[in-house]
């Protein structure tokens, strides 16, 4: 990587106003720090850099590049409640009681459920898993699914990556006479009335693991169980193997990069090491959801994050809800390849659904150009698609995004944030104040359902919340540049060096690359909806390019009509092995002219 040219601290090469719309910015990071890492731990400039702009110190730089759970696998028991819940469990399964997991239906519910219907099933105490419909049931427990799960026999339901907002469906329980154990991660005030409630995001809780997704409290509930387990003589005295916890962490991984969860402490072991156990493809769902997917190892967080997790989510989408865990659960290749078809299947219905719900969703946010955030909403909207569309208006638009479909009245809705913007906690105050029928969700992400009459007072309440965000919006208007490049740079060896400051995500974003004054030789529009483009560097070095999605924007428009001239170009290198060829592929993330 070379050094920067016509670089300025406002702008980048000049670039005030990119094709996106988008001022460059040029993260120098810390010079010192990064020559400090360079000269004592040996490391190349490029990874030394990188390190140096995520502020790692020379003492944290060894166990950054290599994180382990040794080094940083939490103490169980700081989690809240969590003691009990272990103590909960034990019990049941000491005396041989039917135990009931009810889950939520997208990739960190699904997974949440299949890590601990696996792990149970291993103690020999094969639970029953419930993942509610989510056209008929909609999303977490409730009073009804509470009598199914009591009349089938279950005296012990542990909810996963729901819960945390029970409310009537564990009066209900507690009525009935079972207990409910709550393993979550959504941010509540006040906690649901359960046996024990186990979640970074209560107000109870002093952890400070407020960044674990719920599969990440789910293990960490499996690695507390574990040890009870063995200290009371469990094992020893069934003549049971100790479960291997580390052949979960495929699971944990998936689920970790899907939620879109900060890659931060035990989350970043999380990932590398359940990469590694990924690919060894051990469990027979992944291994054929990767064959459906012309995926193979070794695997990084784009194949979590863009092949195998948007299957996985598919069918609480538009399928069937508890396929995902069907799926991750299944012991025979057969069922699993059958499942993985599914899955495949229901993925591309998606996809056709959502591109007409977008194409219309685009055409109403287009008319809100002053609004500091969108609200969009129409008849018919298939609910498991609205999150998608949302999170595709919040990157065209940069601006927070909220999507909601009707159907007899109710609307079901999804919202997706620029950072800077708590629409979580804004979809929170507006279920508390009556404005919404129910809602919750994280800073980014969020989840509401209201009625159409509820529409008008949702928004102006909305445009309340909204007051003073400007400088949010300054930001999202940036694109950090971590360094600059040339296509005769960007091998193989470029792309490895990057990998080793990875894994990359929420918290710790893939480096964007700025490769100036590169000459588009090709470029076209493939798949419907891709531009393809092929850049030459000064010495005629070409670098295959892709600008995903892009067809019909400014910047794959102006694409389009840059070839054959200079422009600037940015955007994320990664390894291209499709159909066995041994290269390099740069994802535009955007370009402009080249001055």
């Amino acid at each position: 990587m070379s050094e920067a040219l016509n670089v300025r601290p406002d702008a980048a090469f000049g670039v005030a106003r990119s094709l996106s719309g988008r001022r460059w910015r040029l993260d120098m990071g810390d010079d010192a720090l990064a020559r400090q890492l360079q000269q004592e731990l040996a490391l190349s400039p490029v990874l030394s850099r990188l390190l140096a702009a995520r502020g790692v110190s020379v003492a944290d730089a060894l166990h950054y590049l290599n994180p382990t759970l040794k080094k940083f696998l939490p103490d169980p028991s700081s989690l809240a409640q969590m003691q009990i819940a272990v103590a909960r469990m034990k019990q049941a399964l000491e005396s041989g009681e039917r135990i009931a997991v009810f889950g939520d239906y997208d990739v960190d519910g699904s997974v949440s459920t299949a890590l601990l219907g696996d792990f149970l099933s291993a103690l020999g105490s094969p639970p029953r898993l419930y993942i509610p419909d989510r056209m008929t049931e909609g999303y977490g427990p409730s009073a009804s699914a509470m009598r199914i799960l009591k009349a089938e026999g279950s005296g012990l339901v542990v909810t996963v990556d729901c819960g945390a907002a029970g409310g009537a469906a564990f009066e209900t329980a507690r009525e009935i006479g079972l207990d409910v154990v709550v393993l979550d991660h959504h941010r509540v005030e006040t906690p649901p009335d359960a046996v024990a409630h186990v979640n970074p995001n209560q107000p109870a809780d002093q952890s400070g693991l407020t960044y674990l997704c719920a599969a990440g409290v789910t293990f960490l509930f499996m690695v507390g169980l574990n040890r009870a387990l063995r200290d009371s003589g469990f094992y020893a005295q069934r003549n049971f193997p100790e479960p291997d916890l580390r052949e979960y962490l495929d699971l944990v991984g998936l689920a970790t990069v899907c939620d879109v969860v900060p890659l931060v402490g035990v989350n970043r072991a999380f990932v590398r090491q359940g990469l590694g156990q990924l690919s060894k493809l051990s469990r027979p769902g992944l291994a054929a959801l990767a064959a459906v997917a012309k995926a193979s190892p070794p695997f990084t967080t784009y194949h979590l994050g863009f092949l195998l997790g948007p299957r996985i989510n598919a069918g609480g989408r538009v399928g069937r809800s508890g396929l995902g865990a069907d799926l991750l659960t299944s012991r025979e290749t057969q069922a699993a390849t059958d499942f993985a078809l599914q899955l495949d299947l229901h993925n591309r219905e998606r996809q056709g659904i959502e591109k007409l719900i977008l194409e219309e969703a685009v055409a109403l946010a287009s008319t809100q150009d002053n609004a500091p955030f969108l609200l969009v909403s129409n008849d018919g909207w298939h609910p498991g698609v609205v999150g998608i569309v949302a999170g595709r208006l919040k990157e065209r638009f940069s601006k927070p995004s909220f999507v909601a479909g009707f159907e007899g009245g109710m609307g079901r809705g999804s919202a997706r944030s620029i950072p800077g913007i708590d629409i979580g906690r804004m979809v929170r105050a507006a279920h508390e104040k009556g404005l919404i029928e129910a809602g919750g969700g994280h800073a980014m992400a969020a989840g509401f359902s209201l009625m159409a009459g509820q529409l008008s007072g949702f928004r102006q309440f909305l445009e309340s919340q909204f007051a003073g965000t400007e400088g949010a919006y300054e930001e999202a208007a940036s694109l950090v540049l971590d360094a600059v490049s040339s296509p005769a740079a960007a091998g193989r060896g470029l792309v490895s060096e990057i990998a080793l400051a990875g894994p990359y995500g929420a918290g710790n974003p893939e480096p964007v690359l700025a490769f100036p004054d590169v000459r588009v030789v090709f470029a076209d529009i493939v798949g419907g909806a891709h531009v393809k483009a092929r850049l030459a560097g000064a010495d005629g070095t070409r670098l295959d390019a892709v600008a995903f999605r892009a067809a019909g924007t400014p910047l794959g428009d102006g694409l389009l009509k840059a070839r054959g001239r200079a422009i600037h170009v940015a955007g994320k290198l990664r390894a291209d092995d499709w159909n066995g060829q041994n290269r390099v592929q740069l994802h535009i993330e955007d370009a402009a002219a080249s001055t």
